[in-house]
């Protein structure tokens, strides 16, 4: 069944152990990736873009996709009137998908938590889905995301309740508002990031302007 499949594919991507593996259970996942997530009910990639459109004017400047996979928010985006997305994420067989949809200008491979490959204040917003979770990005690359964030900019994630203690992402938010990079702005409830099954895994969603 689909949805066994699903579940198989989220344990291995779970699972991952390192950076390179990681790839590499994403690259098995990335032709049914859609489908697969679609059968669980995830719901993420539609609903960030409500984060968005609240929070980041339409125009003037390019919003980065951090952690884009297949390029599920791309379209909604667009739909939404941001004509400037670009796309990020460590798998190139996800962004090759991604890229498919017509919806981004701009698709860079790299990996969350080590360098990005843009300068200081490039992007007038970032946002990110399902990254900041088990076995992914660290809460360290929040840093470089903020970096590459002009001021005045916003920072739109989700983080999962199980690494957000582990992780130590309190510790990351207050070290970067102490150093006065940025301020917080709004934090959802906790949530089901799946409709349909997986209801035990919840996310909240943070808003921070860049400072």
């Amino acid at each position: 069944m689909i949805v066994d499949k699903a579940h198989a594919a989220l344990e291995s991507v779970y699972g991952a152990g390192t950076p390179e593996t990681l790839e590499g259970a994403y690259a098995a996942w990335a032709a049914t990736y859609d489908s697969e997530t679609a059968s669980l009910g995830y719901l993420l990639p539609f609903l960030i873009t409500a984060w968005v459109a609240r929070h980041v004017p339409t125009g003037d400047g390019p919003l980065l996709d951090a952690g884009c996979g297949t390029g599920l928010s791309g379209p909604s985006l667009k739909a939404l009137g941001y004509g400037d997305v670009t796309g990020l994420d460590l798998s190139e067989d996800m962004l090759k998908i991604a890229g498919s949809r017509n919806a981004y200008g701009e698709l860079k491979q790299a990996m969350l938590g080590g360098p990005l490959p843009w300068p200081d204040g490039h992007f007038r917003a970032f946002f990110s889905t399902g990254v900041f979770t088990i076995s992914h990005a660290p809460a360290s690359g929040l840093h470089e995301l903020v970096r590459i964030t002009r001021r005045g900019g916003h920072a739109i994630f989700t983080v999962r309740d199980q690494v957000f203690e582990s992780g130590s992402f309190q510790a990351v938010f207050d070290e970067l508002e102490a150093a006065g990079r940025w301020r917080p702005v709004e934090q959802s409830p906790w949530f089901r990031c799946y409709a349909i099954a997986e209801p035990d895994a919840l996310v909240k969603t943070f808003v921070f302007e860049v400072a």
